[in-house]
Order: C-alpha cells, then sequence, then structure tokens
C-alpha cells in the first residue's frame, strides 16, 4: 500500500470511528438546549408518505424503515445524479464506473443493485437485461422528493424487492402559476440548464419541466495496460423532460397523466482509437384515477408503462430495449380511525429486445398477482401485516408475507420489529439468452427466482429539535443467480445459475440535533455482506460507510457541510483486488440576491481526494459548481 493510499485509508477509519460517537452525543445534547426545538422536524414527522404501505400514512406512523428526502435537500445538492443524494442515506452505498454520466450501482443493506425496486410516480423501471434501473439517467431536476424504504417489500410490490425500494415523486402544480428557471457551470466543463412551470387550481393542475446537464469530463479509466485504454476525456450530454397533469372529473373523481423521458449519452473506454457512448433512454408514463367514494371508501386504478433503451457504439456495439407495462387496481377501506385493509390487484409484461436471446432477438412474460395489507395504530401499539400471492408465466406462483408492530414507550421512545420474505424473479436475458441454461441439455432445470428472508428490529428516539434511530438487520439470500462456469448452457464462455448464497446484516444508525442555530443530522452503517458460499465479502460494499452534516443559516445565507466517509471495499468475488477507504468534505451556500433570485454554490471532495468505488475508474476530483436560480410567481 502507499503512503497516500495509507493516509486515506486512516482519514476513513477515523472517520467511521468518529460518526457513532458523533449520533449518541446527538442524543445527549437535549439536556443542554431544549429551548432549541425545530419546528422542521416535527413538519417532517407529519408529511405523508405512500411507500412503507403503498397507501398514504404519517410519516411517523410507518413501522419500516424509511427515509424521505425533501425538494429543499435536493436542491441542496446543486448537481449530480439520484445516487449522489441517496449517498446520504443510512444503510445505502453508491459505486460508480467514472464520472456523473457512467454506469452507477446503488446497494441498499448490501443487497445488489438489482434487488432495489425503482418507481417514478409508481411506474416501475427495469432493465430485464443486467437487472436494475438505470441510476445514472435518472433527472434530479424535476423530483419532488424521495422516498426510501429499506428491507425486503416483496408483500407489497412484488418481484425485484430484496434490498427495498426507492420511489421518485415528480413535481405537482398548485396555486398561481410559479415559474423555475436553473442556470449553472462549475468543473470539468459542466453545464446545466432547467426550466420549469407549475400550477393549478380546484379543478386542474399542471407541472412541466425540460432539463439539460452536459460536460466534458476526464479520464476515468486508468487501466494503461488495457486494450481498450482510451486517454481521452470521457464527458456526458443529459436531456430530459417531464409532463403531469390532474383535473377533477367529479366530487371525489380525480385522473393525473405522468409523462417522463430522459436520455444519457456518456462516454466510455472501448477502444485506442474511438468516442465510444454509452445511451441510456428511459421512458416512464401512466394514467391513473383516483376515487374517494365515502369516509371509509377509495380506490385507484392506474395503467403504466416504461421503456429503458441501452445502446453502446462504436468500437463495441450492443442495443437492449426493455418494456414494462403494468395494470393495478386498488382499494383502501377504513375499518374505523384506527384500522384499515387495503387489497391490490396487478399485472406486469415484461418485453425484452437483445440480439443474445436464442429466441431470436426478443422475449417476454407476465406476472398477475393479488395483495393485502391489514394496518392498526391502536394507541400506543401499532401493527401492519402485509400478504401476496404472485404467479409469473414461466415459474408459478410465489407467496410473499410481513409482519411488524411497534410499541410507543413513551418519552419519545419507539420500539419496533418485522419479518418477511422476499424475491427477484430471473430477468429475461438471464434466462432466454445464449448464457441461460439450456434445457434440452440432460439434468439441467431452469433458473429459480433469488429469494431472501429478513428479520429486523429498530429503536427510535424522537424529542422536539432531537431525534436517533438504530436499526439492526439479518437478512438471508439464497438461489442468487450468478455467471459462473460454462456446461449448463450454449455459451463456451459461461452460463448463469442459482449457485450463490448471501448473508446481509448489519446495523444503521440516523440521527439529528438542533444545536441552538445548527442543524447537525448523522448516519453511520456497519454490514457484514457475506458470500455464504465461499465467506468472501460481497464485492464494491465497505464493511463501515457514514455521512455527517452541519447546517446553519447566517443572515440571508444558508450554510452547509457534510462529511462522507467509507472504510475499504474489496473490487472482485475472490477478494484479491482492494479499494482504499476513503473521506470527503462537501461544501454547500445558498443565497437570495434579489426578490425570486438565488445563488446555490456547491464545493465537492473539497481535499481533492482520489477516489476508486470500481477498480480502474476513477471518479471526479475537487469540483465547483455555481447555480443560479430565478422562481417567481406569476
Amino acid at each position: 500500500m502507499t503512503p497516500s493510499a495509507s493516509r486515506a485509508g486512516l482519514r476513513a477509519r477515523t472517520l467511521l470511528a468518529l460518526t457513532p460517537m458523533a449520533l449518541a452525543s446527538l442524543a445527549c445534547t437535549s439536556a443542554l438546549a431544549q429551548s432549541a426545538s425545530s419546528s422542521a422536524t416535527n413538519h417532517r414527522l407529519d408529511d405523508v408518505t405512500v411507500t412503507a404501505t403503498r397507501s398514504p400514512m404519517r410519516l411517523a406512523d410507518a413501522i419500516g424503515d424509511l427515509t424521505v428526502i425533501n425538494r429543499e435537500a435536493i436542491e441542496r445538492q446543486g448537481f449530480g445524479s439520484i445516487a449522489d443524494l441517496l449517498r446520504n442515506v443510512a444503510g445505502l452505498q453508491m459505486t460508480r464506473n467514472g464520472g456523473p454520466g457512467a454506469s452507477t450501482s446503488v446497494y441498499i443493506r448490501g443487497a445488489e443493485t438489482r434487488h432495489t425496486v425503482v418507481l417514478i410516480d409508481g411506474v416501475r423501471i427495469d432493465g430485464q437485461s443486467s437487472g436494475g434501473a438505470s441510476w445514472q439517467n435518472l433527472p434530479v431536476s424535476q423530483i419532488e422528493r424521495i422516498e426510501v424504504l429499506k428491507g425486503p417489500a416483496s408483500a407489497l410490490y412484488g418481484s425485484d424487492a430484496i434490498g427495498g425500494v426507492v420511489q421518485i415523486f415528480t413535481r405537482k402544480g398548485a396555486g398561481r402559476p410559479q415559474l423555475d428557471l436553473g442556470l449553472g457551470a462549475g468543473s470539468y466543463g459542466q453545464v446545466k440548464a432547467d426550466a420549469a412551470i407549475s400550477g393549478g387550481t380546484a379543478v386542474f393542475d399542471y407541472a412541466a419541466s425540460l432539463a439539460m446537464d452536459r460536460g466534458t469530463g476526464f479520464n476515468a479509466f486508468t487501466n494503461t495496460k488495457s486494450s481498450s485504454y482510451n486517454d481521452d476525456k470521457d464527458g456526458w450530454r443529459n436531456y430530459a423532460g417531464s409532463l403531469r397533469l390532474g383535473g377533477q372529473l367529479a366530487e371525489g373523481q380525480r385522473l393525473e397523466f405522468l409523462g417522463l423521458k430522459s436520455r444519457g449519452d456518456s462516454g466510455y473506454d472501448a477502444g485506442k482509437n474511438a468516442d465510444d457512448r454509452a445511451i441510456t433512454d428511459t421512458l416512464a408514463a401512466r394514467l391513473g384515477l383516483n376515487s374517494t367514494w365515502n369516509a371509509a371508501l377509495s380506490t385507484q386504478l392506474s395503467l403504466s408503462q416504461s421503456e429503458e433503451n441501452y445502446e453502446t457504439k462504436p468500437s463495441s456495439p450492443y442495443l437492449t430495449k426493455t418494456r414494462i407495462r403494468a395494470a393495478s387496481a386498488q382499494a383502501f377501506y377504513k375499518i374505523d380511525a384506527h384500522q384499515q385493509v387495503n387489497a391490490v390487484l396487478e399485472r406486469r409484461e415484461d418485453r425484452l429486445e437483445n440480439t443474445s436471446l436464442v429466441s431470436g432477438g426478443a422475449a417476454k412474460r407476465s406476472e398477475n398477482a393479488l395483495g393485502l395489507s391489514y394496518l392498526a395504530t391502536l394507541g400506543a401499539f401499532s401493527l401492519q401485516a402485509h400478504g401476496r400471492h404472485d404467479k409469473d408465466s414461466e415459474f408459478g406462483g410465489i407467496d410473499t408475507g410481513s409482519l411488524s408492530a411497534g410499541y410507543q414507550l413513551g418519552g419519545g421512545w419507539r420500539v419496533t420489529a418485522s419479518a418477511g420474505n422476499a424475491f427477484r424473479a430471473p430477468t429475461l436475458y438471464q434466462r432466454g439468452s445464449v448464457y441461460g441454461p439450456d434445457l434440452s441439455k440432460p439434468g439441467v432445470a431452469p433458473l429459480r427466482p433469488e429469494r431472501a428472508h429478513n428479520q429486523e428490529a429498530g429503536l427510535g428516539w424522537a424529542d422536539g429539535g432531537y431525534d436517533l434511530e438504530v436499526t439492526t438487520f439479518h437478512n438471508r439470500v439464497t438461489d442468487l443467480i450468478v455467471f459462473g462456469a460454462a456446461g449448463t448452457c450454449n455459451s463456451t464462455f459461461g452460463c448463469y445459475g442459482n449457485v450463490s448464497r448471501a448473508l446481509l446484516k448489519g446495523t444503521s444508525l440516523k440521527g439529528g440535533a438542533q444545536w441552538g442555530p445548527v442543524r447537525l443530522s448523522g448516519t453511520a452503517e456497519f454490514i457484514d455482506p457475506t458470500d455464504s458460499t465461499t465467506g468472501k465479502l460481497l464485492p464494491r460494499r465497505a464493511k463501515r460507510f457514514g455521512t455527517l452534516r452541519a447546517e446553519t443559516v447566517v443572515k440571508d445565507w444558508t450554510l452547509g457541510a457534510n462529511v462522507v466517509g467509507s472504510s475499504a471495499r474489496w473490487d472482485n468475488a475472490a477478494n484479491t483486488t482492494r479499494l482504499t477507504g476513503y473521506g470527503l468534505l462537501n461544501l454547500d451556500a445558498q443565497v437570495a440576491v434579489a426578490k425570486d433570485w438565488r445563488v446555490q454554490l456547491n464545493l465537492d471532495n473539497a481535499f481533492d481526494r482520489k477516489i476508486q468505488t470500481a477498480n480502474f475508474y476513477q471518479q471526479a476530483g475537487r469540483t465547483v459548481f455555481v447555480t443560479l436560480r430565478y422562481s417567481p410567481t406569476l
């Protein structure tokens, strides 16, 4: 190890050692400043969330390990992607193969990136070739809030929800017309521009936006001995647009439409003498009817479609297209003021186009599902039970369920516990390509769904401007699908098979304190993501990861500082290639310069640390970005 790498690892270890102590101190400071209560914290607990139960409920009543990122936090980001925002959520880690437009993975509690359900206003985004959403292609400027549910949730959402659910909500119009214009520029030749308009009445509301983000970038691939190395800058170009409309057809009858499209075009190295590009197009559309029939009964009907097309050119031409169509009918019935029953009927149809498919370039499947939920808040005790049956056109039926309970101990303390199972169906590429099982060979069986069984317990405390939450979890995943030795398929290079098991266990912490004029918050994650077959750690996941943020208001300025620390991780399954830990300091400031005008300043990686979360792929160094925003009410 080089001296610089050793120092970086020491800084990361020091930061991660201090993080839990900092969080503990947040819980102890209430005696010093009881008068510094935070209305923002109380408002956050009163926020309405839908991801934890698929029905509206107060955040304070949600039993699951849930985090909400609001518009204010999104604007503080200044630049970057959704994955950069999620990096500050307890229990989440992010890896990236280079700069902002490069391939990105998000791990919730150590689970694979394909084990996360990603929804945009209820529309599922997924790629049936690699599995999982293209995080680098999801726009930030059009987002109102993000809800992150950690832990298995197939009893609510069906296939894929082994690690958790990330639901993205776009902006919704209300009141007088509101214009929002932004223009920013910074390091690596980056330029961003976005424009949005929204508004509405009691009968009709609208929100529309356009966004552009491009940069010249830097040379992200560092392996000079590779035949694909190209000493050029790997720039990116991202474009996005969205439209959201809502209309009151009659009393209690609301029709909604969402349309969103984004295109990411980023450089990568595939040949020495070519400007190779990776292009991702994402489309989401949804039509929904929300009906309130009386004080007890409401329903929701929804039709949606998403598409994700991925292409590389010119050195290594490749094209894959995924389309997901879904229809659902949900009903919510309030038994009384404290009990509710939910029911859902869903149909999902997946289609994949890929030249590696044995079927001649296209494959499809369908899933039908029925789910039931019971929610109760009986004094200090709360209970949530979910059950679901999914029937897949290929491998038949799968039953999932979860049971969660919480109890208010008094003094702001609350204890929770839950248990449940989840699954991920094999992708159409895994089961239908030349790398999938050849069922004509003796003894070869179809791929089975990946399965998970999880137990967790949590302890939370909130009092005025102070809050602390600790969650411990134990998630055992079986029948993991990995790319292994040849023999069961038509490829001599290798085949997919259910040949692995994993144990994902750990503890995550998050907390905050209003200490005089300063708001402090922090997260820490201690996980042990292990391949149960080999006893090795799963690749590209750090065992210790933490963040610490301080924010305050000084006259017209809002100032913030964010520290991110990660321990070392392994790049490969054999645990032979080590990626050094790191510590980062990010600074941000916002100031109103005139009526409706404000300036956002961001300084990321202030000490210009060298970061690699994937071997031979460096991430951005010190980055400066300035944004000017104009947001008048018309």
